[in-house]
């Protein structure tokens, strides 16, 4: 089941497209990664998602209906631009905010103290928030869109600012999220992150959805199928190998193999002639289908313009 649907949603600005035609699910008790280069449409998209933006276009279903005030209580959000009391105690903030949320001051106090003991701010709670670092301010900022126990939890760059014992505590908290029922959206920059926490991902790029799936599908559908092995037998033998190219002394080889085959497949043929001593699917690294994506997307734009200014002087000359 999903917690949230977004179907075919266009966002502009002043006649400035910013997300155009996307769509996707995020389903119950999932951590979805949103990725894209700065200016994709990453922080329009879930602005729309938390109803701070309408769409000009599409819907957004929250909890099997279109989203209205009430469901927001139900998602917690931290925003990739932070926004605190800088001069009031970091306790008083979080009651505070609580309490917007619905709580009772009571209820938001012990539920703060209860956060601040977990992300180790608990010796901080009667300093103002100005004297707080800005690692520290985006751990208050966390506590903000955990207070009232969302069910679905919306991350725009959370590790911002973090030093690596921090991103350690803040990664299992978000782990821990998830295994108790919790729906993640993962907006960030950093691949290796999304390929640790995240089941599936959605990447865009100038507002437009350019790969969607799961982290086993992305990169199937994207690999150049090669292989590593070390054996002496001729590889070159099965039809479906395109190339073979030795990397070291002795028998160990790079191998392509044509698309759509597994190499599952090729292992097991290879056995079945005689000995295989090494054998490595190589998979590729999620920032290198990113990258790759977005030179591609970013080539096929240039060939349009051109092909459009060509059309234009055609135009002209008749």
């Amino acid at each position: 089941m999903s917690v949230i649907e977004v179907i075919e949603v266009s966002k502009s600005y002043h006649e400035k497209l910013a997300v155009s035609d996307v769509s996707f699910s995020l389903k119950e008790q999932e951590i979805l990664g949103l990725l894209g280069p700065n200016g994709a449409g990453k922080t329009t998209l879930l602005r729309m998602i938390m109803g701070i933006f309408y769409p000009d276009r599409g819907e957004i279903v929250a909890f099997g209906k279109p989203l209205t005030p009430e469901d927001k209580n139900k998602i917690g959000y931290l925003p990739e631009e932070r926004g605190l009391y800088l001069k009031q105690k970091v306790l008083d903030v979080l009651t505070y905010l609580g309490q917007l949320k619905g709580m009772e001051a009571a209820q938001a106090r012990q539920v703060s103290l209860e956060w601040l003991e977990k992300l180790e701010l608990a010796s901080r709670a009667d300093a103002p928030i100005e004297q707080l670092s800005k690692g520290m301010q985006q751990k208050v900022q966390l506590i903000v869109a955990l207070l009232n126990r969302p069910k679905v939890l919306i991350l725009d760059e959370p590790l911002s600012g973090l030093d690596p014992v921090n991103i350690r505590l803040v990664k299992n908290v978000i782990r821990q999220l998830h295994q108790e029922g919790c729906s993640v959206i993962l907006s960030t920059h950093q691949m290796n992150l999304v390929e640790e926490l995240c089941d599936r991902v959605l990447m865009i790029h100038q507002g437009k959805q350019v790969l969607y799936g799961s982290l086993e599908e992305v990169r199937s559908n994207q690999d150049s199928n090669l292989v590593l092995v070390e054996t002496s037998l001729d590889l070159g033998q099965l039809d479906y190998v395109q190339s073979v190219e030795p990397i070291s002394e002795g028998k160990r080889f790079r191998v392509i193999l044509e698309k759509g085959v597994e190499a599952k497949k090729f292992l097991q043929d290879l056995l079945s002639k005689g000995e295989v001593k090494y054998f490595e699917v190589f998979r590729t690294p999620l920032e290198d289908i990113f990258i790759q994506l977005v030179s591609q997307s970013q080539n096929d734009r240039a060939g349009l313009n051109n092909d459009d200014s060509q059309k234009g002087g055609r135009d002209e000359q008749d």
